[in-house]
């Protein structure tokens, strides 16, 4: 059966990252000047404005920033997953990813909850990054 959410667009600036999803790597630019990690990523740094930059890979662990339970699908594919936790996950690196926790129901969920990442590979091209609690091996 064919994925029917929506998939990424993947362009110039964050092609990186989603071949890394491909990989079960989180990839985030990293500033060689400051050491900044960002996401999403840009032609500058946000802290010292250099241009230098290198692609690093992140642990995936982190602790959850906020979260949303969605008990209305504002997208059809997404009518069986309900309800489903939409987060931001603020990673061991620092940078916030928007993503879904998963493995745990919306009552366990709560903001600073240790959490890594779980792949869900959903075609061909792409892995997405969601999020599981971490002690839930």
């Amino acid at each position: 059966m064919a994925y029917e959410k929506p998939l990424p667009q993947p362009n110039a600036d964050t092609r990186p990252f989603w071949d890394g999803c491909k990989e079960h790597q989180l990839r985030f630019q990293k500033c060689r000047d400051c050491g900044h990690v960002r996401w999403p990523p840009s032609i500058i740094c946000p802290r010292c404005y250099s241009s230098e930059v290198e692609w690093m890979v992140a642990s995936g662990e982190g602790k959850v920033y906020t979260f949303v339970v969605y008990h209305y699908a504002y997208h059809k594919a997404f009518e069986n997953d309900l309800p489903y936790i939409t987060a931001i996950v603020e990673l061991e690196e620092g940078p916030h990813i928007l993503t879904n926790i998963v493995g745990c129901s919306s009552d366990e969920v709560r903001c600073d909850m240790p959490v890594k990442v779980a792949w869900e590979d959903v075609t061909e091209e792409f892995s997405l990054p969601k999020f599981k609690p971490a002690q839930n091996d």
